[in-house]
């Protein structure tokens, strides 16, 4: 059993993380500056939605395996290692803001009273770790010795707890290899290939699978603009595709594009690193353009079906940037809705669990208690989030509550000529048959 403080502990790595560590029977203490949400989780009240975590932060927090504290000091004392998995939101010109990252590395110096391995578990620029062990150097006592190593998060929020427990990989990067072997040991329960390297690589090897994960999306949404022209139909292509063993299916999936906390702020961040050091990230800045396009695309398709926008009551399905999280960051939904009421309509939405915090962010929308309540008296509905309980509706019952039965399928989730049967005017992602009607 291993001593783990986590700083940044009530986020979404953080918390899952710490949660995580706890379960393989480690003992970890969550470090979060957040008074409100520290005393929510001392409660059992969790600030985020991830499938599982709930019953997972409950079971160590009963065996106290798992604490909760706003203390460094409390959560550094006898820990042998301080992840920091603290934010690490975009700048105005789309670098990485590295202020919460400086705030920890600084209390961690001058809180802890033996030697620590410091682990960057946050998405940071290259570079970073050697700047935190900088900064460490500067603040911590005279003759305190510590490590730092680079572990980068691969957790896809939805799925986060069954991708830190079954990894394809572990990443670590030191210069002290014996430190990287300590953290190791913590990963070594979970028989998942290590791939230890130096610090930068290690940081770079994050950016790199997230813009490449990003490319993908983009790319086939590329495709799906071609194939709406070309009368093809990107389920099918991306199907055909995905059987080439060289390519595979995952992330081949059409719609109005990539949200979330990590490939949007991850690629902006990749580009900026790129352009300030001389190199000219073409196909970096092209994947975001696509990126935006899409979310624009439905809106004008809804345009062209409606006639117009104004006076319209268009209904939202899905509101959090993906299904099983209630994560409303850059959330496609988000730029959508405000596209439609600039235009003039009015806007209804419904999402599992994610209608809280989408209130918070566009209080200017009817939120319904199901999407049966959404789709009542709405002149069209757009899919924004593919939540499996939008694929199981009713959708005669839904036609037959509508203003007028236009369907915008951002998700590609409705079989077309199923659809058509019931009645709808219905247009999905790059699905052909939108130019035969």
């Amino acid at each position: 059993m291993s001593k783990i403080c986590v700083i940044g502990g009530g986020g979404y790595v953080g918390l899952t993380t710490g949660a995580c560590f706890a379960d393989l029977g480690n003992e970890v203490v969550c470090v979060d500056i957040d008074e409100v949400k520290v005393a929510g989780l001392k409660e059992g009240k969790l600030p985020i939605y991830e499938p599982g975590l709930q019953e997972m932060v409950e079971r160590n927090a009963k065996v106290d395996r798992l604490r909760f504290t706003t203390s460094y000091a409390e959560g550094l004392e006898n820990a042998e290692f301080g992840f920091i998995a603290v934010d690490t939101p975009s700048g105005s010109e789309g670098e990485a803001d590295l202020k919460y990252v400086r705030m920890a590395a600084e209390t961690i110096a001058t809180e802890m009273t033996d030697y620590l391995v410091i682990v960057n578990k946050s998405t940071v620029p290259i570079g970073t770790a050697d700047w935190v062990a900088e900064i460490v150097e500067e603040y911590v006592s005279p003759g305190l010795q510590f490590a730092v190593v680079s572990n980068p998060e691969f957790l896809r929020e939805g799925s986060a707890i069954n991708d830190f427990l079954n990894p394809d990989r572990i990443v670590l990067g030191s210069t002290d290899r014996q430190a990287a072997e300590k953290v190791a040991q913590l990963y070594l329960s979970l028989r998942a290939p290590i791939i230890v390297t130096d610090l930068r690589t290690a940081e770079m090897i994050k950016y790199a699978s997230n813009a490449y994960l990003a490319n993908r999306i983009s790319f086939i949404n590329e495709m799906a603009s071609i194939c709406e022209k070309l009368g093809a139909d990107i389920k099918e292509v991306a199907a055909g595709m995905g059987y080439d063993k060289r390519i595979g299916h995952s992330y081949l999936d059409a719609g109005v594009g990539w949200g979330g906390s990590c490939f949007p702020k991850d690629v902006k961040a990749l580009a900026h690193m790129a352009s300030i050091h001389g190199c000219h990230p073409q196909l970096l800045r092209a994947v975001i353009e696509i990126n935006s396009d899409q979310r624009r695309r439905i809106v004008q398709s809804l345009r062209e079906v409606l006639g117009t926008l104004h006076g319209k009551t268009v209904g939202v399905l899905g509101l959090a940037f993906k299904p099983n999280t209630d994560d409303m960051r850059d959330a496609p939904a988000v730029e959508i809705i405000h596209l439609l009421q600039n235009e003039g309509a009015s806007v209804k939405a419904f999402d599992p669990v994610a209608t809280a915090k989408a209130k918070e962010m566009v209080p200017t929308v009817m939120y319904c208690e199901d999407a049966y309540q959404v789709a009542e008296g709405s002149h069209a509905l757009i899919i924004v989030t593919d939540w499996n309980e939008f694929k199981h509706l009713d959708m005669a019952r839904v036609k037959a509550s509508m203003a007028q039965p236009v369907l915008m399928d951002g998700r590609n989730i409705y079989e077309p000529r199923r659809m058509k049967e019931l009645g709808f005017t219905y247009r999905g992602i790059g699905r052909g048959y939108n130019k035969s009607e």
